[in-house]
């Protein structure tokens, strides 16, 4: 597929030496003159998510982590030091930031990322990791060493050391680590295996194209610069996730045109590879002007529409104009589950949803970014009391352990679709017409 007009320097994106880093959610000018008291940390924590061993150890009595595995395992301390977690990290600088502290001493915050997330670290003016930064000028990629543990500002490390990784180091740390290559992989064939299972040709020419000519960029895309899903290929695992929610509500509500919603989960948030994207190699997001200038709403809209014309003028296409329903209704409710899918004008929809798939494909989206943060919150939050954790941005409140399903009840029956209302045989329940 030709780039949209919009989205012609994509090259350029792809090679820019800028990155995007989200600092610390509660970011401070000058070194705190005190730490609150420490809150505990559970010894066995909820998940939604298998956990995987640490990855093999490269120096002796040092286990090597990801930064994922890190935040989840480094304990919740007053301070690093003696009580933290020994613990080695590869990572790629993702960003260098100086800053003063009041009392006009000089600091360093350096945004580091790997695979599995991102975090921050501040070098302050008398530590040995700031005389070490001081020639870095970003994507550098370094082992940290220290002894590590959470705070309420995130991260910290004592007695850190750094060192830049080998050519062989560089390469297994840009393969990434086992877990999420083997996940994204599955994610990825569920995928291409739900839109063989189409049944409109034009949604399903339209999506094959979209995969055939945007699968590399879009494998390699977040679903969002923090919060949820923020690291390379977290877009394919958040719409995987998405389609095979959308596949099972489609046989609770066979109402709902199965292809349309399939399709529009697919390429919601496919604006996010100008918004969120990474380069071909590496960890650190690149920002690009058609991302920061449009946002990835218009930006998806633009792409698609650009396929759809595209498509509409080739072989394929010439049974289209006889297809039921119009193909030029297709596609604009294709592009209004883009558009709407935000679901509210003040989180950056220009419309709301105005059909049932577009209903659907909001609360799908909405679901799955809540509980990978909920996820994300059970692995990192402090316990404040038995089965209660600190409140984790942006969730609105602290959460509480859930309840452990009963290990003697039986699996649950698939549920059986409603029976048609009354007078339902000339259409759907959304009063649509009956399919040939």
């Amino acid at each position: 597929m030709n780039p949209p007009s919009i989205a012609t320097h994509s090259t350029s994106v792809q090679s820019a030496q800028s990155v995007v880093f989200i600092p610390e959610s509660r970011v401070r000018d000058a070194r705190p003159p005190a730490r609150p008291p420490a809150r505990r940390r559970p010894a066995a924590r909820p998940r939604f998510r298998i956990d995987s061993p640490a990855a093999a150890v490269h120096d002796p009595g040092v286990q090597q982590l990801t930064a994922a595995q890190l935040k989840e395992r480094a304990p919740q301390a007053a301070g690093a030091g003696d009580a933290g977690l020994e613990a080695a990290i590869d990572v790629q600088l993702a960003s260098r930031v100086e800053k003063t502290t009041k009392g006009g001493k000089p600091y360093l915050e350096l945004g580091f990322a790997d695979a599995t997330g991102s975090f921050a670290l501040k070098a302050w003016s008398d530590s040995e990791l700031f005389r070490q930064a001081g020639g870095w000028s970003g994507g550098e990629f370094l082992r940290l060493s220290g002894r590590w543990a959470q705070s309420q500002y995130g991260l910290e490390a004592a007695r850190l050391t750094c060192r830049a990784l080998d050519a062989a180091q560089r390469a297994a740390f840009l393969a990434g680590d086992p877990e999420t290559r083997a996940r994204q992989e599955h994610d990825w064939k569920t995928i291409t295996g739900l839109c063989d299972t189409l049944r409109d040709p034009r949604l399903k020419l339209l999506c094959g194209r979209f995969l055939a000519d945007c699968g590399d960029r879009f494998r390699r895309t977040a679903a969002a610069r923090r919060n949820h899903h923020a690291r390379r290929g977290g877009l394919v695992e958040h719409v995987a996730q998405m389609m095979r929610a959308a596949d099972a509500l489609c046989r609770v509500y066979p109402q709902l045109n199965r292809d349309l919603l399939l399709a529009g989960v697919l390429v919601h948030d496919c604006g996010k590879m100008w918004e969120n994207g990474y380069p071909e190699e590496g960890f650190n997001q690149a920002v690009s002007l058609h991302g920061e200038m449009l946002g990835h709403i218009p930006l998806g809209i633009e792409v698609v529409n650009r396929l759809w014309r595209d498509l509409a003028a080739t072989p394929e296409a010439r049974d289209w104009p006889a297809l039921d329903p119009a193909s030029e209704d297709v596609r604009v409710h294709l592009l209004h589950l883009i558009g709407s899918h935000h679901g509210q004008h003040e989180f950056g929809s220009p419309v709301l949803p105005r059909t049932p798939e577009a209903f659907a494909l909001h609360y799908l989206d909405n679901l799955d970014a809540k509980l990978e943060m909920a996820s994300g919150a059970y692995a990192t939050a402090a316990e404040v009391a038995d089965g209660i954790y600190d409140r984790v941005f942006p969730l609105p409140a602290g959460l509480v352990r859930p309840l452990a399903a009963c290990p003697g009840a039986p699996p649950p029956a698939a549920a059986a679709p409603p029976p048609p209302p009354a007078g339902a045989a000339q259409g759907d329940l959304f009063g649509r017409a009956a399919s040939p």
